[in-house]
């Protein structure tokens, strides 16, 4: 068993069923998801990458719920970055350029989504427009990325982007340096999503605290930030989970 997994049986018992704890969050992001699409779904994976947050996700249930391909009717994927192309976890994938617009018609996705990509954005007004074009009436954009308030994006800010590659190294090992991205955090508070998005029919914004990521598979360092996450008032929780009806 991981290290990292062994942290997360020992302080959360619960996690001996099944492999996950009650404060998951890949879990209730997914689970919604999950809800909005069925078999006849066209679906966009925006940032999708190489397929990282598939390939590396350790327990089967969320594995299964991050693997939508052959659950919906066509899962397509795009990101900057050309690694997008040998993603394996969809039907088809395109590169894209952040200034331009997305290389898709108008109207033409049921659901898109996007883990860990918001928090990249540097220009969200250009990047919501587009995300609402390409995207179905009624359809929903649904987003996981950091709450600029919380612990996880204020540590982020004050190494600055160049000791970015280096932290992430040393705090998450397993990550991959072509996984790091540089931040921005213009995309990541209520007012600026609402901002962003003012033209969405609704726009819904919650924080969240789950369990420790960022704890260097130590155990002492998990409870510390443990403890953390549990004196944490609202608001300044280290996620921010995105909910937006076109």
């Amino acid at each position: 068993m991981a290290e990292g997994a062994e942290l997360v049986r020992r302080h959360y018992p619960e996690a001996s069923v099944g492999g996950f704890s009650r404060v998951n969050g890949s879990i209730e992001f997914y689970t919604r998801i999950n809800a909005l699409v069925n078999e006849n779904s066209v679906v966009l994976d925006y940032g999708a990458g190489r397929g990282a947050q598939i390939d590396t996700e350790r327990v089967p249930y969320v594995r299964h719920l991050k693997t939508l391909k052959g659950r919906v009717k066509h899962l397509e994927g795009c990101d900057i970055d050309e690694t997008v192309m040998g993603n394996p976890f969809l039907n088809s994938a395109k590169v894209f350029q952040p200034e331009k617009p997305l290389p898709y018609g108008d109207n033409t996705f049921d659901v898109i989504y996007s883990s860990w990509v918001l928090e990249h954005v540097a220009d969200p007004a250009q990047v919501a427009r587009e995300l609402l074009r390409v995207l179905k009436p009624g359809g929903y954009f649904c987003a996981i990325t950091p709450n600029k308030f919380g612990y996880i994006s204020l540590a982020s800010r004050l190494a600055g982007n160049v000791n970015h590659t280096a932290l992430l190294r040393k705090i998450q090992p397993e990550r991959l340096e072509h996984d790091v991205f540089p931040t921005f955090y213009r995309m990541n508070t209520r007012g600026a999503l609402s901002k962003a998005f003012t033209k969405a029919d609704e726009v819904v914004v919650y924080d969240s605290s789950w369990e420790p990521a960022y704890h260097f598979n130590n155990a002492l360092v998990f409870r510390a930030f443990k403890l953390l996450h549990g004196l944490t008032p609202p608001g300044l929780n280290a996620v921010l989970l995105v909910f937006v009806r076109k």
